[in-house]
C-alpha cells in the first residue's frame, strides 16, 4: 500500500510538472479558456458547448464548468450553446492567449421543458461517447411523479435498457447487470443505499441536485468499480448573486432550501431539507389508551454545500449529505417495542485548482457510511443487530488539453473499506449477551487511468483508456480452515494492513464514432469491467438489511466485457434525436445465495454460489427535444440469462429481472404560459417467477414441489401517469413565485402484480383441501397534489 502511494505521488507529480511546463502546441496557436455560469446563480454548467462558427471545432465543458480550446492564430466567432440556456456568442481577436467566461441565461422555459439531451445539440451524432444520457432537474420535475415526490431514479428508469425493480420501486437494473452493479455517485460519494421507504423513494432531493448523468455503455476510464452503469448526481453549489429560498408541500413530504451568497462573487452556500409526516399527522388521531401509540414511520435528508474561490485558479467545495428512515413499533399490551433507523452519510471536500490554460486539476477527499440499526425489547429482553459499510477515499483528476485535437483525462484513487457484518447483542436484566459473530472485513482498493478524445480527421473520433486496479483484502482478519460439514478446525490470524488476498487487472476502454454526414454516424464500443465488492440479496431490490461484501480468497471479482454499435441520427436540425444500439455483455464470477438459504449470523461468503451471466438486446430511442410539444419514445428488446453448477441443475435459467420487452413513453405539452400537461406510459414484460408445480400431503402435512428456477412469468406490467402543471402569471412581478402540480398514479388503476403467494383452505383430513394462487398488487389509482414556491 505504501509503495502504491509513493508510485502515485510521483506519477503524478511527474505529469503535472511536465504539463505545466509544455510551450505552445505550435507556433501560431493560441488557447482561450474560462468558465461557463448561469448568469442569474453563478452555477457553474456542466457540459455545454464552445464551439467556432464555421468550423467543426468545439469543446464541452467539464463538471466544474471549465473549457479550454486552442486554435489558430485569427479572428473567430465563438459561441456557446445548451439546450436549457439561451445561446451566446463572442467575437474573439486572437493574438495571444486569453481568458473569458461566459455568463449565459436560463430560457424562460426551461422549467418546463421535458427533454433528453446529450452534451451538445448535435453531441447525439457528434460525440464519441455511447449509452450517455445527462438530465437536469428542470426536465426531470416535469415527469409526473409518484405521490407527487420528484425521483431522479424513477425518471432513469424510463430510458430505454433502464428497468425498473418493481412497482413504485426507486431500484433498477441497467442492461441485465444487478442492483450491486450501478455506480451511483453524489458529488463524487459513493452511495451504497438509494432508497427510502424499502426502495418506493430515492434519497435525492430535487432542490439540492443540480444535473445527473447516465452511463450504461462505453463507460469512460475514470469511471470503475462496477459493472453495468454510473449515475453521477451532481449537488448545487448555491447561488452567489443573491439570496433564494425555495421550498415545496406535498401529500407525504415537505421540502426547504436556502442558498446565497456568504461573500459576493466569491463564496455562496445551500442547505436543503426534506421530511415526510406522515407519523406527526397521524399521532393526534391516536389514541394515548392505544396498544400502538408510539408506533411510526418517517424519512428525512439534509443536503448542505458550501465553497469558496479564492482566485481564479483556485476554488474549494465542501458537500455533505445525511439522510435517515426511522420506523418504530409499539404493542402495550404485550410490552414489545422496537426501533429500526437506516441510512446513508457522505461527506466530500474538492479542490479546483487550474495550473495553466490547459491543465486543470480537481483534488477530493471522501467520507461514506451505511448504517442498518434494528433493535427490539420485550419486557426485560432486549436484543440488537447492526450492519454497514463505511468508506474514506482520495482522489485527484485532471483535464488535459495538449493539442487541438486531443482531450486528455487521467487520474486516480485510493479507498479504504471497512465492511460490517451482521452484529448480533443481546440482554436479559443485567446479563449482557455478545455471541461470537462473524468478524468485520477491510479492505484496501486503488486505480490509475487515463483517457482521450482524439479527433482524428472530420468524420472519425475515438475515445480510448486505460483503467488499471487494484484490490486488497487485509487484516485484521481470522481465516479458517474447515471440514467437509463446514466445522472449523484450525484457524490463521493476519494483523493490522497484512495482505489476505489480492486481485487487479487492466480495465481497457474503446469507443469509436464514424461520421457519415452532419446528422449521421455510426459508433462502436468494447469495455472491460471489474467489480470488488458484491451485495448478495433475496429481494428483488436492495433492501436495509442486505449486506455488501468484499472480494476474498472466497469471493473472485465480478468481471464483465460489454460490446455495443449503434447507428445515431438526428432530423430537422437537430430537434429530433434517434438511436439504435445493439449490445451483448458477457459476466463471470457472478454470486448468489445457495439453494434453501436462510439469513443467519455465519459469514455470507460461506452460503454463495458462483457462476457466470450474459445478456443482449437492442435499444431505440426516439426524443423529441425542441418546441412546445417534447419527450421521447424508447424501447428495448433483451435477454438475461445466468448458469451456475449449484443452481438450477446446472441449467441456465433468465433472472428475475428479465424482461423482453420493455416500452417508455414521456410527453409534454406547454399549452399557456400558465399550464402545461405531462404524460407517461410504460409497459413491461412481466417478472420472471419461481412457482410451485405440485402439491403433496406427506404425514398431513402439505408439501411443495417447485419448478426450476424462473421458469414462469407474472403478467405484463403497464401504468398510465398524468400531471398538470399550473403557475399563476401575476400582473405585477412579486418576490414571490409559485406553482401547483396536480398529478395521477396509474390513472386506469391496473392491478400491477407485485408478488404472488398460495392460499390454503380446507383440509386434507376432511377431503376439501384447496389451494389457489393469488397476486397481491400494491397501487390503485393515486391521485397527488404538490405547491411549490420560490422567493
Amino acid at each position: 500500500m505504501k509503495n502504491f502511494i509513493c508510485a502515485l505521488l510521483i506519477f503524478f507529480t511527474g505529469v503535472t510538472s511536465f504539463a505545466q511546463n509544455q510551450p505552445h502546441v505550435q507556433s501560431g496557436h493560441f488557447t482561450l479558456n474560462g468558465y461557463v455560469k448561469d448568469s442569474l446563480s453563478g452555477e457553474s454548467i456542466i457540459g455545454a458547448t464552445v464551439s467556432v462558427n464555421g468550423q467543426p471545432k468545439s469543446v464541452a465543458s467539464n463538471q466544474y464548468g471549465f473549457y479550454s480550446i486552442t486554435l489558430n492564430e485569427g479572428n473567430y466567432t465563438l459561441s456557446v450553446s445548451h439546450v436549457s440556456y439561451l445561446g451566446k456568442s463572442i467575437t474573439v481577436e486572437l493574438r495571444s492567449n486569453q481568458s473569458f467566461n461566459f455568463e449565459i441565461v436560463p430560457k424562460t422555459s426551461a422549467i418546463t421543458d421535458v427533454i433528453v439531451y446529450s452534451k451538445r445539440r448535435d453531441g447525439n451524432v457528434k460525440n464519441a461517447q455511447m449509452g450517455k444520457i445527462d438530465l437536469s432537474m428542470s426536465q426531470i420535475k416535469n415527469i409526473p411523479a409518484f405521490l407527487g415526490e420528484i425521483d431522479l431514479l424513477k425518471a432513469i428508469q424510463l430510458l430505454p435498457g433502464v428497468r425498473n425493480a418493481g412497482e413504485g420501486n426507486a431500484g433498477f437494473y441497467v442492461r441485465g447487470g444487478g442492483p450491486d452493479q450501478n455506480l451511483i455517485l453524489l458529488d463524487d460519494a459513493v452511495v451504497y443505499n438509494t432508497g427510502h421507504l424499502f426502495g418506493f423513494f430515492s434519497i435525492f432531493n430535487s432542490d439540492a441536485i443540480k444535473n445527473v448523468s447516465l452511463v450504461k455503455g462505453g463507460m469512460p476510464a475514470q469511471y470503475g468499480g462496477r459493472l453495468s452503469s454510473v449515475v453521477d448526481v451532481a449537488m448545487k453549489d448555491g447561488n452567489i448573486n443573491k439570496l433564494q429560498i425555495d421550498g415545496g408541500i406535498g401529500l407525504i413530504a415537505s421540502r426547504f432550501s436556502i442558498q446565497g451568497p456568504l461573500k459576493k462573487n466569491k463564496a455562496s452556500f445551500i442547505i436543503s431539507a426534506r421530511r415526510t409526516y406522515i407519523d406527526a399527522l397521524a399521532k393526534p388521531f391516536i389514541k394515548k389508551s392505544s396498544s400502538f401509540y408510539g408506533s411510526g414511520y418517517f424519512f428525512y435528508d439534509l443536503n448542505a454545500k458550501v465553497n469558496y474561490r479564492f482566485s481564479e485558479k483556485d476554488r474549494l467545495y465542501l458537500s455533505g449529505y445525511f439522510g435517515r428512515d426511522v420506523f418504530d413499533f409499539n404493542n402495550s399490551k404485550r410490552s414489545f417495542k422496537t426501533n429500526i433507523p437506516w441510512g446513508n452519510s457522505t461527506g466530500t471536500l474538492r479542490w479546483n485548482h487550474v495550473f495553466n490554460r490547459r491543465l486543470f486539476s480537481n483534488t477530493t477527499l471522501l467520507f461514506n457510511d451505511y448504517k442498518f440499526k434494528f433493535t427490539a425489547q420485550q419486557e426485560n429482553f432486549e436484543i440488537g443487530l447492526s450492519s454497514g459499510i463505511r468508506d474514506g477515499s482520495i482522489k485527484t483528476d485532471f483535464d488535459y488539453y495538449p493539442l487541438p485535437n486531443h482531450k486528455l483525462k487521467f487520474g486516480g484513487l485510493f479507498t479504504y473499506h471497512k465492511f460490517i457484518p451482521n452484529v448480533v447483542t443481546g440482554r436479559q436484566d443485567s446479563i449482557i449477551f455478545r455471541p461470537n459473530n462473524e468478524g468485520t472485513k477491510y479492505a484496501a482498493e486503488a486505480a490509475l487511468y487515463i483517457q482521450d478524445d482524439w479527433e482524428i480527421g472530420e468524420h472519425l473520433k475515438i475515445n480510448y483508456g486505460l483503467r488499471w486496479s487494484n484490490f486488497t483484502q487485509i487484516g485484521p482478519y481470522t481465516k479458517y480452515t474447515r471440514d467437509a460439514n463446514g466445522n472449523k478446525l484450525d484457524s490463521f490470524s493476519y494483523k493490522n494492513f497484512k495482505p489476505v488476498k489480492n486481485y487487479g487487472g487492466l480495465e481497457p476502454r474503446i469507443t469509436i464514432r464514424y461520421s457519415i454526414n452532419n446528422e449521421t454516424s455510426l459508433k462502436a464500443a468494447i469495455t472491460r469491467n471489474l467489480q470488488y465488492i458484491h451485495l448478495v440479496s433475496n429481494s428483488g431490490s436492495t433492501l436495509p438489511t442486505d449486506l455488501w461484501v468484499p472480494s476474498t480468497y472466497i469471493v473472485k471479482p465480478q468481471i464483465s466485457w460489454l460490446y455495443s454499435a449503434g447507428l445515431f441520427k438526428n432530423f430537422k436540425d437537430n430537434t429530433f434525436e434517434t438511436s439504435l444500439e445493439l449490445y451483448y455483455k458477457d459476466m463471470q464470477n457472478q454470486v448468489e445465495y445457495k439453494e434453501g438459504y436462510t439469513p443467519s449470523l455465519a459469514d455470507p461468503e460461506e452460503e454463495f454460489v458462483f457462476g457466470k451471466g450474459w445478456s443482449y438486446g437492442t435499444e431505440i430511442l426516439l426524443n423529441k427535444i425542441r418546441g412546445r410539444f417534447t419527450g421521447w419514445v424508447g424501447y428495448t428488446l433483451s435477454w438475461t440469462w445466468r448458469k451456475f453448477t449449484g443452481l438450477n441443475g446446472g441449467e441456465k435459467y433468465p433472472t428475475r429481472f428479465d424482461r423482453r420487452h420493455d416500452l417508455s413513453v414521456v410527453a409534454n405539452y406547454d399549452i399557456t404560459k400558465k399550464w402545461k400537461l405531462g404524460a407517461v406510459f410504460v409497459y413491461g414484460t412481466g417478472n420472471a417467477i419461481t412457482l410451485p408445480e405440485r402439491f403433496y400431503i406427506i404425514n398431513g402435512v402439505l408439501t411443495q414441489e417447485y419448478s426450476n428456477l424462473n421458469q414462469y412469468r407474472m403478467q405484463s406490467y403497464h401504468r398510465m401517469d398524468l400531471a398538470a402543471t399550473y403557475t399563476p402569471v401575476p400582473r405585477k412581478k412579486r418576490k414571490l413565485s409559485s406553482y401547483w402540480v396536480f398529478s395521477i398514479y396509474n390513472v386506469y388503476s391496473r392491478l400491477n402484480p407485485y408478488f404472488i403467494y398460495f392460499d390454503q383452505t380446507g383440509s386434507p383430513v376432511n377431503g376439501d383441501l384447496k389451494v389457489e394462487a393469488r397476486q397481491v398488487s400494491l397501487f390503485p389509482v393515486l391521485p397527488a397534489v404538490t405547491w411549490n414556491f420560490k422567493f
